[in-house]
């Protein structure tokens, strides 16, 4: 039985509860080979009784020596991200230097800045805080409204439940999406999207911000097989296409094509995974047309050709 994936999740005083809970949620619902995938400590500067975000105490036995142990280092947000402790600055730059995959959840992107992890790297961090964090670290590429992002070994989640988002996804590279898609299921949340297998990878799409055109989205992803123009968008949703190009962007922060491009490859990739249809079956449900399209716009998103996609990460019984 292979040894399980060290994580070490570092607790910044104050912390918050949430981003600490979600690895834990997750990484040790992981079952492979009938053991844990995952060995999971939470670890702190000062161990003993720290303080929460919310000014709860919560008791952490475990110093920052459970970091030079761990294959991956979590860091949890924390409330004071204007002066992280040098500790854990000093112990998140060695992890990196000692090549563990280092990830951080919401503002625990501060500690990372810190460290001159994220310096010349695209990162990301809870939307009320990344203009903040492109003051702060204006070497930082900070991307704002995405779920969360990917730069070599340095991943950064933004707020709250992206942190979800994150794990999963950390999950899928290390087991694959089968293993992956269980522990969302058990976890009750939304099933894991693959992400592209590249060095930078970051959620595609933001969150939407408005419901104007929510119509018209719900009626282009029921006829994703079709070629649909922007006029027939726009007539769909009763304006110019001037209009609906404007409030598109607003709500969804592309243009219609960009966002059609996205739910297109998005509904490929879940044939991909689900289905044993042939290329061009594939291409032609998702509205990509042909098998040579489909394989430029897959591998150009995830970096595979759609067959060594379906490789990796198909949900379907061997056999």
């Amino acid at each position: 039985m292979p040894l399980p994936h060290r994580v070490a999740v570092i607790a910044p005083s104050p912390v918050s509860m949430f981003n600490l809970s979600v690895p834990e949620l997750l990484f040790e619902k992981v079952e492979v080979g009938g053991g844990p995938g995952y060995e999971l400590v939470v670890c702190t500067a000062e161990p003993g009784t720290i303080v929460t975000s919310g000014g709860l105490e919560l008791r952490v036995e475990r110093g920052l020596d459970a970091v030079a142990e761990a294959d991956t280092v979590v860091v949890a947000g924390t409330g004071r991200r204007y002066a992280p402790d040098p500790r854990v600055v000093a112990a998140v730059r060695a992890a990196e230097a000692a090549g563990k995959r280092i990830a951080s959840i919401c503002s625990g992107a501060f500690v990372l800045a810190e460290a001159g992890l994220l310096e010349g790297r695209a990162a990301t961090t809870y939307h009320g805080l990344a203009a903040e964090l492109r003051r702060r670290y204006p070497s930082v590429d900070v991307q704002g409204d995405v779920l969360y992002v990917q730069d070599g070994q340095v991943m950064t989640a933004s707020g709250y439940a992206a942190g979800i988002d994150l794990c999963l996804h950390m999950i899928r590279t290390d087991y694959g999406a089968a293993v992956a898609n269980t522990v969302a299921r058990l976890a009750l949340v939304a099933p894991v999207r693959p992400g592209g297998q590249t060095q930078f990878t970051q959620t595609p799409l933001p969150a939407e911000r408005g419901n104007v055109c929510k119509d018209t989205r719900g009626w282009a992803m029921r006829n994703l097989d079709r070629t649909l123009t922007l006029a027939e968008l726009a007539r769909h949703a009763g304006v110019s296409v001037r209009t609906l190009s404007r409030r598109f962007h607003a709500e969804t922060g592309v243009s219609p094509l960009q966002w059609l491009l996205h739910q297109r490859i998005e509904r490929a990739k879940e044939l991909l995974e689900t289905t044993s249809l042939p290329m061009e079956q594939v291409a032609r449900a998702c509205g990509l047309g042909t098998a040579d399209s489909l394989r430029q716009h897959v591998q150009r998103r995830t970096g595979l050709t759609p067959s060594a996609y379906r490789a990796t990460f198909t949900r379907l019984a061997a056999g």
